[in-house]
């Protein structure tokens, strides 16, 4: 029996750890980047947009990188454009997180095998927490997806991987 039990019965007090505490707060409030490459940006946009509504997620879109710590990486990577989503990525404070939506992004999509210019999947160059599949995915997809990576990082398996 420790010194607290018993303590706070009929009271409104919680006791918690300061991990589970930090935990709760990251997924209660996942900003996202925005920025977009290709179709998959529209139903990005559609998923922020007031039919879903992100905003009961706490998740909404920011436009720099310092400010989010979600990068939704919606689209076709070229090679050209692969340096500056490291740079970007680069510049997001810690934790961070990425989603890869779409086929073109998780492996470079119908253009990898004709396409010299196609990244052939965005893990090549930055981790990838939550892959999203379609071609393009619908909204509820990324959905599931924002969900998905609220799981994780209530089950602290993200904070042991990147710290690793």
């Amino acid at each position: 029996m420790g010194l607290l039990d018993q303590r706070f019965e009929n009271s409104n007090v919680f006791i918690t750890s300061m991990d589970n505490l930090l935990s709760w707060a990251r997924l209660s409030s996942l900003w996202g980047m925005q920025f977009g490459l290709a179709c998959c940006a529209i139903e990005m946009m559609a998923t922020g947009a007031s039919h879903y509504d992100l905003d009961r997620f706490g998740t909404f879109f920011r436009g720099s990188p310092r400010q989010s710590d979600v990068m939704i990486v919606a689209g076709t990577v070229s090679l050209k454009m692969a340096s500056r989503i490291k740079t970007l990525y680069d510049q997001m404070s810690e934790p961070r997180y990425v989603i890869s939506m779409g086929s073109c992004s998780n492996c470079g999509g119908p253009y990898w095998e004709h396409g010299y210019h196609v990244l052939k999947g965005v893990d090549r160059i930055i981790p990838v927490d939550v892959y999203v599949p379609g071609c393009p995915p619908r909204p509820e997809a990324l959905m599931e997806g924002l969900m998905k990576l609220q799981e994780k990082i209530r089950a602290g398996s993200l904070v042991e991987k990147k710290t690793a």
